[in-house]
């Protein structure tokens, strides 16, 4: 097969790639939604429950529940902190009820678990508390960029990696794109969108455990190796084949796991 077609062949493989890691990032992680469906009596009650919430106000869950002899509590108390649990009922408006969560500084989070029922038969309608973390605002012109300059990164390591496998002639310039874009969208575009969610800039290693920001230093760090020892001498391939596949493990792991987060038993921000 000829080098272009096969070339083209291997940029559609990458894009794939890229575009099955952005949809699971999508759909899956701690702050995303809580959905399901319940049983309340004969009704089928169909949810979607916030996980995050977007500045220092009051967080709003609400559920469609249309018969209006349903109603609810639900209990809640800040995440890591010696707070008792709190009742509060849920207030109807319109075909909705809901709950509001006390607003947090970014990086706060909130347990709750809202229970539906009728007279005193209520029922947990997630089985389990749920945790909400608060944020700050991040302007689109932050984030856009730092979306699709890091997943155009991933797109390039995949590819990179393709081309170290088939022992190719652009090894070495695809190498230094992941290792530009990787710089652009995870250390410069990356601590912006930190700073605007939760007042930091890094809260990875050294100054804190947040695993996205680890995940960045990682990924960066391989590639940089992987780099210099292809431009040196590019028969050691293995580097471009081990960072491109510590990058696709990296992407495997659902966004903002063990993310920022205040431990409200020590007031202090757990980065």
């Amino acid at each position: 097969m000829h080098y272009r077609t096969k070339s083209l062949l291997l940029w559609i493989a990458a894009f794939l790639l890229m575009a099955s890691a952005a949809i699971y990032q999508r759909t899956t992680g701690p702050t995303y939604p809580a959905r399901g469906t319940v049983s309340i009596g004969t009704e089928e009650i169909n949810y979607k429950l916030i996980r995050t919430w977007e500045g220092s106000t009051d967080a709003e869950i609400t559920v469609e529940v249309p018969n209006r002899t349903i109603t609810g509590k639900y209990r809640l108390k800040r995440y890591k902190s010696y707070d008792e649990w709190s009742w509060q009922p849920l207030s109807r408006q319109g075909d909705s009820l809901i709950a509001r969560l006390p607003g947090q500084p970014p990086a706060g989070k909130v347990m709750y678990e809202i229970y539906l029922g009728t007279d005193d038969q209520l029922t947990s309608i997630t089985g389990e508390p749920l945790i909400l973390r608060y944020k700050g605002h991040v302007p689109l012109s932050v984030l856009i960029p730092h979306i699709i300059i890091i997943f155009m990164a991933m797109m390039f390591s995949m590819r990179t990696g393709f081309e170290a496998l088939i022992k190719g002639k652009n090894l070495v310039k695809y190498a230094l794109w992941t290792v530009i874009l990787l710089s652009i969208g995870g250390l410069i575009f990356g601590p912006l969108v930190q700073k605007y969610a939760f007042d930091v800039y890094w809260a990875g290693w050294p100054f804190g455990q947040d695993l996205t920001d680890n995940k960045t230093l990682v990924a960066w760090v391989m590639w940089v190796a992987a780099y210099f020892q292809v431009r040196n001498n590019p028969t050691r391939r293995g580097w471009v084949i081990a960072a491109a596949v510590v990058l696709l493990a990296i992407y495997l792991i659902p966004h903002s796991t063990f993310g920022s987060e205040i431990d409200f038993t020590q007031e202090t921000l757990q980065q």
